[in-house]
């Protein structure tokens, strides 16, 4: 769909988020003096921007099928669930359901794009592509998911060699066509917007059948086995193609690159590294001769972000971890230290059961459950008898205290709560600005994101 489609339509957009944002600003852009509703519970914010007073109406009540089926065409922000029973009902009655990712791509037929998905790791990957291709005197546009909506780059004059789009499960089924696609991996989340595992997956893997190429990590077994009909598709991971072994970035049998040249920790942000440059071997270009500017990557806040030393702590922000799987990852990077992680947050009744193993196999200094799967999660850890201090917290001012407490000098507390924040934060960003002002640090100091936008 483009935007000239919505012309003399009765058209919505639901959410005032960035998304919802960046799409009232394109349709004023696109289709000025068009009337627009404005579906949202922060109106008084909306209504106290100038350019949108003559132009919008409001509607601030609950969206119900009955209300829905007033508009032609809705245009709602990733965090609506697609399955909402109004928003279901509406589409059966003909209304039409769209994006802003679905209008991007409408109005870009012919932009050449990677889209990058997967439950954890994605932003960093997408990040890395752009960084890699930069480096080799590609322009590059790094937007989506990552922290800048599409659509804030719509009418942007600079020609493009290759847009890095990441895509979340909420947006994977809005695109048109990818000229290659990464699938990074998959494991279980965002059940209360899905409804289902099953559905989270199809939905992700939507964005397979998308893409001309399709780069898949050879690791997940599952992920293999369900895009082993796609006619290119790539692997990395393993021996076949790029891979970590023995502290290298590997392709094949070569030894290419030493991990403790990159910027990151873990071996798991090797396997993103081995992601990026499958990805540069997919559109044509030579990942090998990219490889060294990994050097000089810049990590993303929020992601196993070191802080520094305060009371004799080192102090790590991985507050975009919001699964188990990240959790354990983070906790791998750290081995070998003293540490009590922060785990719990928002309760979408994922299955904590292999961080359990893991941190029995594994175990930390302490672990400290808090906010509202809290009570959850320590009732699990506490059924295997833990070789580790077990604690429990409401907020996270007490969790902090409590690490402060139990962890030995020298040692480590590790922000990683595996969960989201929506319980006491606005978003995963907020939450890792109030662990570093907790800290001791100056909040000021979290960096954005380098290099997104065109460069």
């Amino acid at each position: 769909m483009r935007f000239a489609d919505l012309a003399g339509k009765r058209v919505a957009v639901w959410g005032y988020g960035r998304e919802g944002r960046a799409t009232l600003a394109a349709l004023r852009r696109r289709l000025p003096g068009q009337r627009i509703a404005l579906i949202c519970s922060e109106a008084e914010a909306a209504q106290a921007q100038p350019f949108h007073q003559d132009a919008l109406d409001y509607v601030t009540t609950e969206p119900y099928a009955g209300l829905l089926w007033s508009f032609d065409v809705v245009v709602k922000s990733p965090g609506i669930s697609a399955y909402l029973p109004a928003l279901v009902e509406a589409r059966s009655a003909g209304v039409c359901i769209t994006s802003s990712t679905a209008l991007w791509f409408g109005e870009n037929p012919l932009a050449r794009v990677v889209g990058v998905t997967g439950t954890k790791g994605k932003s960093t990957t997408s990040a890395l592509i752009a960084h890699l291709l930069r480096s080799r005197g590609q322009r590059v546009a790094l937007a989506g998911n990552i922290g800048l909506p599409l659509l804030e780059l719509l009418d942007t004059p600079e020609s493009v060699d290759c847009w890095i789009v990441e895509l979340s499960s909420f947006q994977t089924t809005e695109i048109e066509r990818l000229d290659v696609g990464l699938v990074n991996n998959l494991y279980e989340e965002h059940l209360d917007w899905h409804g289902s595992r099953e559905r989270y997956v199809a939905d992700k893997l939507v964005l397979a059948e998308r893409a001309a190429t399709l780069v898949v990590n050879g690791l997940q077994h599952e992920l293999v086995a369900r895009t082993a009909a796609h006619p290119r598709r790539q692997v990395f991971g393993t021996v076949a193609g790029w891979h970590v072994a023995e502290g290298m970035i590997m392709r094949g049998y070569e030894r290419l690159f030493d991990l403790r040249q990159l910027p990151l920790a873990g071996d798991h942000n090797g396997l993103n590294l081995c992601a990026a440059l499958a990805v540069i071997d997919a559109l044509g270009l030579d990942a090998r001769a990219a490889l060294p500017a990994a050097r000089t990557f810049q990590p993303l806040p929020h992601r196993l972000q070191t802080l520094g030393e305060q009371g004799g702590l080192t102090w790590v922000n991985d507050s975009i971890s919001t699964t188990p799987q990240a959790t354990i990852e983070a906790l791998r990077s750290l081995e070998g230290r003293a540490v009590s992680v922060l785990v719990g947050g928002f309760d979408r009744g994922l299955d904590w059961s292999e961080f359990q193993r893991h941190a029995q196999w594994r175990p930390p200094h302490a672990v400290i459950c808090l906010g509202a799967s809290g009570t959850r999660i320590a009732k699990l850890l506490g059924t295997s008898e833990p070789a580790y201090a077990l604690g429990q917290c409401g907020g996270l001012a007490e969790a902090v205290a409590l690490a402060r407490q139990w962890t030995p000098a020298g040692g480590v507390v590790l922000l990683s709560p595996g969960a989201p924040s929506f319980d006491q934060f606005r978003d995963y960003a907020d939450r890792g600005r109030a662990f570093t002002l907790l800290a001791g640090f100056d909040p000021q100091s979290i960096a954005a994101i380098e290099g997104l936008g065109i460069a």
